[in-house]
Formats: C-alpha cells, structure tokens, sequence
C-alpha cells in the first residue's frame, strides 16, 4: 500500500476536480459545436471529454491503490457560449495551461514529501499534458492561418477533424491496435 500524506490526499482530489471540470468543459464546447454546425469540432471536443474523464478515472485508481476513499467532487458548470471558434479554442489552451500548473503543483508537492510513488504516477500527466497543449497550439495557428469569416469556419472545422483523426490514430498506434 502507498502511504499519501493528508496534503497529497487533498492535493490529488483536487486534480479530481479540476480533470472533472475539464471533462464537463469539453462536453459543453462539443455541443456549442454542434449548435455552430462546426461537426468536426463537436468530435474533436468529445473525444476531448472522454479522455479527461480517462485521466479523472486514473486519480480515482491511484487512490483507491493508495488506501484512500476519493472524493466525488461536485463540478461548475462550465460556460456554454462563445463569441467565436477562436475564442472558444483560446480558452481551451487556457484551461489546459490551468491543468498543467496544477499538474505541476502536485508533482512539486510528491517531491517535496519524497513521495517516489506518486512522482512516478504523475510523470505520465506530465507527458499528456505536454502532448494536449502542443494538439491545441497546433489547432490554434491553423486557425490563426485561416483566418476569420464564414467560409473560414467550414475549413477550421476540417483541419480540426483532420487532427482529431490524427491524434486517435497516434493513440491507436501506441496501444498497439
């Protein structure tokens, strides 16, 4: 069993928290997609939710090996409206710069306590989130190279499905499918 100090208990439902919130953010934003018509988008942002519920899911486990009862956090409401795909994609990246500090906050804490085991644990969401923020910056300057107006929206919709294929087929790679 891996001993979690009352500090790193609290410290890992928090991120529970946050991946929740993540999670409830994209699904809202897949379905502001949808309301856009923007189809590709709306598949982007759910595959999005799906993995951030996937790394909530991994915290619950690592607690739960630990010896420890997670807390179901209760999670905001995340917003619903944006003004543009190009707002909606910069408070993405913001969200995910939000997880990654927090991501580093717990590691600084593992650290600190000489938690070895939980320093392990994390690096792989050190990783993912290194991978998820370059996926956005990606989209971002695809955006930023497409420009703005209504025919924009159709190829931004595209590239942003294009990518989404590409990711999952990295991912696929890497489970071996």
């Amino acid at each position: 069993m891996i001993d979690l100090s009352p500090q790193m208990q609290q410290a890992i439902n928090n991120q529970i928290s946050y991946e929740g919130y993540a999670s409830n953010f994209y699904l809202a934003l897949a379905y502001w997609c949808d309301d856009q018509a923007l189809e590709g988008c709306k598949k982007f942002f759910i595959r999005q939710s799906d993995e951030e519920r996937f790394h909530m899911l991994k915290l619950y486990e690592y607690m739960s090996e630990s010896g420890v009862l997670p807390i179901t956090p209760a999670i905001a409401q995340p917003p619903i409206n944006y003004t543009s795909i190009q707002e909606a994609f910069q408070k993405v990246f913001e969200q995910e710069r939000s997880v990654t500090l927090s991501i580093h906050n717990l590691l600084k804490l593992a650290q600190d306590e000489n938690d070895y085991n939980t320093q392990h644990f994390l690096q792989w969401y050190v990783d993912e989130q290194r991978e998820e923020e370059a996926v956005i910056r990606t989209i971002m300057d695809r955006i930023k190279v497409i420009g703005e107006g209504g025919q924009s929206l159709y190829y931004i919709d595209k590239e942003v499905e294009k990518i989404n294929l590409q990711v999952v087929a990295a991912e696929a790679m890497e489970k071996g499918e």
